[in-house]
């Protein structure tokens, strides 16, 4: 299945001008909302007419068994079909075929107020890259939302504007808009409920100018259990954003790991605790550096792949690395571990354990640094050789 950017986006964005046909697309995913889709159709219909925009409705239909296809179908909306099942996999086809200048997001369960897509419009006419909806800014009605999504919705969102720091209230609130160009952008392919995020975090990334408003949330009218599992899709949400941080996923976690490790190797050498101590610092300090380096190639990794202007320390890194001084710097390394384990043998007894342990640690750092360099230089991004 195809996404929206990477390989694509060089001949999505040539067509872009000829498929921008609307002003306005209005993109709704949909499996099995005979209940409520036509209601949103209608709304999100007459709005535009009533403003005198030329859009469109795209109905997503993610393998509806009701009658959702032809109520859609019947109600002038076009429908795209989606073998691939997911909230993301859904959006993303519908997404691929809107025609529109401008898009806007929004769920076929009739929650959100389609009557107000002018809101959501005018920003985008007046510059924004995307307007975000948030319902904690604005209002919630009552049983429009379940217990665990009001505290679950704050305490993730809170968490991704700590890792990104987007500034965003709601991250999750599923109404939102967003230009052409901004879609390209954003380079979107997540399949899951984990969409959500994948769009705040990368519009993050491709510095999108985002703003957001106030929405009213209202209960569904959906007479069937909904798609969402609170606890499932919750760790997709959160996993994704710990994937996409490698700094705060593998950086701090490393950093501690060797903090601590050399910590113990300081008071083994000089003897406040015993051998045993001693290696389990030497272990932690080369897995923390092991694990930070792991960091380094998942930035590497999203830097060549999809946002080549985005980590700049990282860019700079690149233009300085040169894989033969790495490769001396390993060897001198592992000679001098070498040394230091030899040297072990001539010196007194009282100073062996020491003497081994330390050529062992630097013998082995020296090593990895070899490998560590041929695959820094595999990950170097293409346009810097």
């Amino acid at each position: 299945m195809g996404r929206i950017g990477g390989l694509e986006s060089d001949k999505v964005n040539r067509k872009s001008k000829t498929k921008e046909k609307f002003e306005v697309s209005v993109v709704m995913p949909c499996l099995n909302e005979e209940v409520t889709v036509g209601i949103c159709i209608g709304k999100a219909m007459d709005t535009m007419e009533k403003a005198g925009i030329k859009g469109e409705v795209v109905i997503s239909d993610n393998g509806s068994t009701d009658k959702s296809v032809e109520i859609a179908e019947g109600l002038g909306a076009r429908v795209v079909h989606q073998s691939e099942k997911g909230y993301g996999n859904a959006y993303i086809k519908g997404l691929s075929e809107a025609k529109g200048k401008y898009i806007v997001m929004a769920d076929s369960d009739d929650s959100y107020d389609l009557t107000d897509l002018i809101r959501f419009i005018e920003p985008l006419r007046q510059g924004y890259d995307m307007v975000m909806g948030s319902r904690l800014k604005g209002e919630i009605k009552p049983g429009a939302m379940s217990w665990t999504h009001r505290l679950g919705n704050p305490v993730l969102s809170g968490f991704l504007n700590l890792l990104y720091r987007t500034g965003m209230s709601d991250a999750h609130c599923g109404m939102r808009a967003f230009t052409r160009d901004a879609l390209q952008r954003m380079h979107l392919q997540t399949a899951g409920m984990e969409f959500a995020s994948e769009m705040v975090i990368k519009a993050s990334k491709a510095k999108l100018k985002v703003t957001e408003i106030p929405i009213t949330l209202h209960p569904d009218g959906r007479t069937r259990p909904p798609h969402l599992r609170t606890f499932s899709d919750g760790w997709r949400h959160l996993r994704f954003m710990l994937m996409y941080s490698p700094r705060h996923l593998f950086g701090i976690s490393g950093t501690i790991l060797s903090l601590i490790g050399l910590v113990l190797l300081v008071l083994y050498f000089l003897d406040y605790i015993d051998l045993l101590e001693g290696i389990l610092g030497g272990v932690a300090t080369l897995s923390g550096w092991a694990i930070t380096r792991f960091g380094f190639y998942a930035r590497a990794h999203q830097f060549t792949l999809e946002f080549p202007d985005w980590d700049l320390p990282l860019q700079r890194f690149f233009k300085k690395f040169s894989l033969e001084r790495s490769l001396i710097m390993g060897v001198v390394r592992t000679i001098f571990g070498i040394i230091l384990l030899i040297s072990a043998y001539k010196f007194p007894a009282v100073y062996f354990d020491r003497l081994f342990l330390l050529g062992t640690l630097i013998s082995c750092f020296g090593f990895m640094t070899v490998f560590d360099a041929f695959l820094t230089r595999i990950l170097q991004f293409e346009g810097l050789k």
